[in-house]
């Protein structure tokens, strides 16, 4: 204490007998009138770092959507995949929520890309031929893309992109719980069967798929993708196969209920 007071009475010696503000007094101003306070800039706090890899966060995001607009809202707000980065527009899964068929299709190409809709452009209208034969109306069943980015150029998607959008298409599957899946296309069927499920030929039948958090495995078919169909007519005939046994799995739903 006698320290600091001898300290004082020094700086009093020196002539420093006023306390100095953190901002300088104005003498001039009218006595009375009190200065307006200075408002300081708070810098904003910086945003939380991102918890986990793209893929831990997608799986979380992707099991607290309770609905599909929720999924869809968390898709759009994802950032976790590159795709996103570089796609038009987010190609989110459309038809009857209701419906007991899902179609899964490989990746958007330019056509859902530039739309927004799945099965767009050509490949959609064959689709939709396609379906009328067998007297099913795409607006009865659901459908979907692989992935809900194009990958820039329509390149292949890669693996890390598959392992952060598949939470995205097993949860869509869990929220619609459909009886059965239409698989269109190689790389979609690589991914969501069995290597040797994926190379069965339609007319061979239906197999199984496991789809994390159903308990139950979902009959499946495996048809050619759409871009072929539309570059190679002959293949379609594997496609009307596969559509008859849809057909067939339709018609014995409907005797049931």
């Amino acid at each position: 204490m006698d320290d600091a007071f001898a300290l004082l009475r020094l700086q009093v010696e020196w002539g420093a007998d006023e306390a100095i503000a953190i901002e300088p007094l104005d003498r001039l101003r009218p006595a009375g009138s009190h200065p307006e306070p200075v408002l300081r800039a708070v810098p904003p706090a910086p945003e939380p770092a991102p918890v986990g890899t793209a893929a831990e966060r997608a799986l979380g995001l992707a099991a607290s959507a309770a609905t599909l607009d929720a999924l869809r809202a968390a898709l759009a707000g994802f950032d976790g995949c590159a795709l996103r980065d570089t796609a038009s527009n987010l190609v989110f899964a459309e038809g009857d929520s209701a419906a007991t068929t899902l179609i899964v299709g490989e990746p958007p190409g330019r056509e859902e890309d530039r739309s927004g809709h799945p099965f767009a452009g050509p490949e959609g209208a064959l689709l939709d031929q396609m379906l009328a034969s067998i007297g099913v109306d795409r607006a009865a069943l659901m459908l979907t893309p692989l992935v809900p980015w194009r990958p820039p150029g329509g390149r292949p998607v890669n693996p890390g992109e598959l392992a952060v959008c598949l939470p995205f298409l097993h949860r869509l599957i869990g929220l619609l719980r459909p009886r059965r899946l239409a698989i269109f296309g190689g790389t979609a069927a690589r991914v969501l069967l069995t290597p040797n499920a994926a190379r069965r030929r339609p007319a061979r039948g239906w197999t199984e798929v496991r789809i994390p958090g159903l308990a139950d495995a979902l009959p499946a078919l495996a048809l050619p993708g759409m871009a072929e169909m539309v570059k190679t007519p002959a293949v379609r005939r594997d496609a009307w196969a596969g559509l008859r046994l849809l057909r067939r799995a339709l018609d014995e739903e409907l005797t049931k209920t």
